[in-house]
């Protein structure tokens, strides 16, 4: 035994194993105190509550639900909901991050203190309150009768934003949007990844219309399939008594959450992007001025690559930030998988297991994001000499 202990790599191995033991001491005992109390209170464990029925209702769903559905039900569909609202923000804070970050480095003092204004604004204010704020702005528009009109198309009013309307299924529109967004991370794949680096420009560009042509056949193909029976495939909302009928209603929850998390995004993408030019040597521009190429061709050649390559890692945390930021969706009433499962808490009392059901599905959420975004920046990151400016 003296000689065991006197091995360090025995002591290491020891360590770890009581460690690990610890951990899972602690666990069973957890298990087994709280097994106790939920027998003493009269309360059954076990997931057997995901087929009840919930005996209540959302105000906004992807697809159909009613109060007779299950609970597994209702929270697929706060998973679709928050799924939904982050690839929406996701996409804008990125656009408007990017747009800041490269106002930032235009080198223009206009430019610059506008980039440099909405950053330090909107970076130092807390997510929660400017969802507050732009929730309160969203619901002081004028009522549905005095509702703004957009062409006779559209009507902006405190209950909500009313667009023309696809008679389709939820399920397709997010089918469609999900579609959107894997041809767009192709396309950056084909114009950053090194497999495609000696293809000629006029073959990138057959790729990208193929790309472009296959997303615009399967959107319509699920549009298509999921289109409501006995109905036309475009509605127009129309005011009808205290409301609007048809079209699609963009709720203020909805809006204010898109709006709130998607500026505070790009307030820290933007300073993502600045960094990410400001890592890119002035060699490396003058070597395209040397080449010949315009100011745009530099940028987009050479500057943007190079940037985009050096903050690839920080960009994916951050995504991963800004998805689990949805959650503040519950406090002005937005129906997302967090708010789903805390009112399925206190209408089932199924408290442990709706609980590792909300960390479980965040867990997978966001290792997917992760993943799927780390093996992109595995293909288009520089390696050993490339590394050297």
């Amino acid at each position: 035994m003296q000689a065991l202990l006197k091995n360090k790599s025995s002591r290491d191995t020891l360590a770890q194993v009581g460690f690990v033991g610890s951990i899972l001491l602690m666990i069973v005992v957890f298990a087994i105190t709280a097994r106790s109390n939920l027998q003493a209170q009269g309360m059954t464990s076990g997931f057997g509550f995901l087929d009840r029925a919930t005996g209540w209702g959302v105000n906004f769903s992807l697809i159909e639900f009613s109060t007779s559905d299950s609970y597994l039900k209702v929270i697929w569909v706060g998973i679709l909901n928050s799924l939904f609202l982050g690839a929406i923000s996701l996409v804008l804070a990125t656009v408007f991050g990017t747009v800041v970050g490269i106002l930032r480095v235009s080198g223009n003092k206009m430019a610059g203190l506008i980039g440099t204004t909405f950053v330090e604004v909107f970076r130092n204010v807390p997510l929660l309150l400017q969802v507050f704020f732009w929730y309160a702005m969203l619901t002081a528009l004028p009522k549905p009768k005095q509702a703004y009109d957009i062409l006779g198309v559209a009507f902006v009013s405190g209950r909500g934003i009313y667009l023309p309307g696809l008679n389709v299924s939820g399920m397709s529109v997010f089918l469609s949007v999900l579609a959107l967004l894997v041809a767009t991370a192709l396309v950056l794949f084909i114009a950053m990844s090194r497999r495609f680096r000696h293809t000629e420009p006029t073959q990138k560009r057959t790729f990208n219309r193929l790309i472009w042509l296959g997303w615009l056949l399967v959107t319509v193909a699920l549009f298509w399939l999921g289109r409501l029976p006995e109905t036309t495939l475009l509605n127009l909302p129309y005011l009808k008594g205290l409301n609007f009928r048809e079209g699609i209603r963009v709720s203020p929850e909805l809006l204010a959450c898109i709006i709130g998390i998607s500026i505070y995004g790009a307030a820290y993408i933007g300073e993502i992007v600045r960094a990410g030019f400001n890592s890119v040597s002035s060699g490396q521009g003058e070597a395209g001025h040397a080449l010949g190429l315009t100011p745009w061709q530099t940028f987009t050649r050479i500057r943007l690559p190079l940037a985009i390559r050096a903050v690839m890692p920080t960009l994916i945390n951050q995504y991963v930030w800004l998805f689990k930021s949805t959650t503040v969706g519950i406090a002005i009433g937005f129906v997302d998988f967090f708010m789903i499962i805390s009112t399925s808490i206190n209408q089932s009392g199924q408290t442990l297991e709706l609980i590792a059901i909300l960390m479980g599905g965040f867990l997978i959420i966001n290792y997917s994001i992760a993943y799927v975004l780390n093996r992109v920046n595995d293909a288009i990151k520089l390696k050993g000499t490339q590394l050297r400016s």
